[in-house]
């Protein structure tokens, strides 16, 4: 690689680290930035196009910036055909003979597999800079670490919180799975969730103010996901008998969550009896019930495992069987147009409830 690179791809999972690159080039040009600089949609131009871009002079400054959004992945995707084809054919050819003022950078909006012909060819060329921007494999230290970036401090049980609401641990090893379709969703979930976490603790932030560190208490508040909290407090609801309090809850749920006709709800009432059952078939085979334990054998986060176990132990086996079922039942009611799904919510905390 040149001392200077003329070209640069960014790409991966981590938006946010991306955009904080891109930012940086932009800066990095100066008052005279604007001038010479040059922006384009990958699928909205042509290899031809950015590359007579980028060869123009620079007026006034030694340099010349040309950023385009998606190219790589546009011109080398599936059913490119020989357009796609040539394109990547001629950004081989010509990448390695830019002239020493260019600043080109490819700046993917998804992640490039390591099998793509141009970033195989582009890693060979000695002009060229290549930065994969991998989101984190786990949330905690990076919410910790983004917190206090921000000026904050953010609770440990706050951050498990928003890291399990955003299924974000599930996602993160989908991304490393050897099935290369899954191991792309798992991705792309990843880098959505990523950025729904930002967007949540840039809210908490500002919601604490610098006053005290963000709580448990903050995110329920807060976050547009407390309906998958509010599932663990009216199952709490159920097994202590209180089908009044659990009915609330739901109710509550439906009325903060107006775009949800109920069955977003359900589906989640649905996963968590089967991560109840998985639990306790779990403990019956002799598992240890604790939080560590059941959160690898039932692929939950440990803050979310320990309140499995807790509420795993009020039910048997035969018991969440039974629920399940039900849930099969209402479930196809409600596809099948027989019942509205928040009358099958109601329904189904009130048969709960007295069982």
């Amino acid at each position: 690689m040149s001392a200077t690179p003329t070209f640069y791809i960014l790409h991966g999972d981590d938006s946010i680290s991306r955009d904080a690159a891109l930012a940086r080039m932009r800066e990095a040009m100066g008052e005279e930035g604007d001038l010479n600089r040059s922006e384009f949609e990958g699928a909205q131009t042509s290899a031809a196009e950015v590359l007579a871009a980028v060869k123009s002079l620079p007026f006034l400054v030694e340099k010349r910036l040309v950023i385009v959004k998606g190219l790589i992945g546009f011109i080398t995707r599936k059913g490119a055909g020989r357009v796609g084809k040539a394109a990547a054919d001629r950004l081989i050819d010509e990448l390695p003979k830019l002239p020493a003022f260019a600043r080109l950078v490819f700046y993917e909006t998804e992640p490039l597999e390591d099998s793509n012909k141009l970033l195989k060819a582009a890693q060979k060329m000695e002009n060229g800079y290549i930065r994969y921007y991998s989101a984190p494999d786990h949330l905690r230290d990076w919410l910790r670490s983004r917190a206090r970036s921000y000026g904050t401090e953010i609770s440990p049980r706050a951050v498990a919180a928003i890291s399990d609401l955003l299924g974000y641990d599930v996602h993160s090893r989908n991304a490393r799975a050897k099935d290369a379709r899954r191991r792309r969703e798992g991705k792309q979930a990843r880098a959505l969730a990523l950025l729904a976490a930002d967007n949540e603790l840039h809210k908490l932030v500002c919601y604490v103010d610098g006053e005290r560190e963000i709580g448990e208490e903050d995110v329920a508040a807060l976050t547009p996901y407390v309906p998958e909290a509010n599932v663990f407090e009216m199952v709490d609801a159920l097994t202590n008998g209180d089908g009044a309090s659990a009915l609330a809850l739901i109710h509550q749920s439906l009325h903060d969550n107006p775009s949800d006709a109920g069955f977003r709800l359900f589906a989640l009432i649905v996963r968590q009896f089967r991560m109840l059952s998985m639990t306790r078939d779990y403990i019956d085979r002799g598992g240890a019930a604790q939080g560590q334990a059941i959160a690898k054998a039932v692929g939950a986060h440990p803050f979310v495992a320990g309140k499995l176990a807790a509420q795993a132990r009020r039910f048997n086996a035969a018991q969440l069987d039974a629920i399940l079922k039900r849930l099969q039942r209402y479930d196809q009611d409600m596809k099948t147009g027989r019942i509205e799904p928040r009358l099958a919510l109601d329904l189904l905390v009130t048969s709960l409830a007295r069982a």
